[in-house]
């Protein structure tokens, strides 16, 4: 019997935290970020109980019959996500957030950076940001247009 051809597949794992954040940037004025960003610059923050989905792909292994062990994604994820943003104020808490407007693109960025250094090379497939049912950020690493 011939040896298979290697299967490819996606595996995605979701965790959730809650976050407080104020969209508010340095560059424009206190009038300009109260235009731009509305109730979401109030100068006390607002929170929300954010779902990212964390998509890795790969070739199923024909022994394990896994793309990636799900404890070892699991422990990824926690230290990537749940470790810095879980319960945390994003624009104090979290250095990245001093110089960077903490957007859910944003946080899906930082998210996709954190777990870029801690998974297999060329696994991490996609991450997915659900601010509210209404407001998900999709991102897959593309840094430039």
């Amino acid at each position: 019997m011939a040896p298979s051809a290697a299967r490819l597949a996606r595996l995605s794992r979701t965790v959730s935290f809650s976050a407080c954040h104020r969209l508010h940037s340095k560059s424009l004025s206190d009038e300009e970020n109260l235009k731009l960003f509305g109730k979401c610059n109030n100068p006390n923050g607002h929170g929300h109980n954010y779902k990212v989905i964390v998509t890795v792909r790969g070739e199923i292994d024909p022994v394990s019959g896994m793309v990636i062990n799900l404890t070892e994604l699991k422990d990824y994820m926690q230290e990537a996500i749940m470790e810095p943003l879980d319960h945390k104020n994003l624009d104090k808490d979290v250095p990245y957030f001093a110089e960077v407007v903490s957007t859910t693109e944003n946080v899906a960025v930082f998210i996709w950076e954190n777990l870029k250094k801690l998974l297999p090379m060329g696994t991490l497939y996609k991450v997915k940001v659900y601010e509210t049912d209404q407001n998900i950020v999709v991102y897959k690493g593309e840094e430039t247009i």
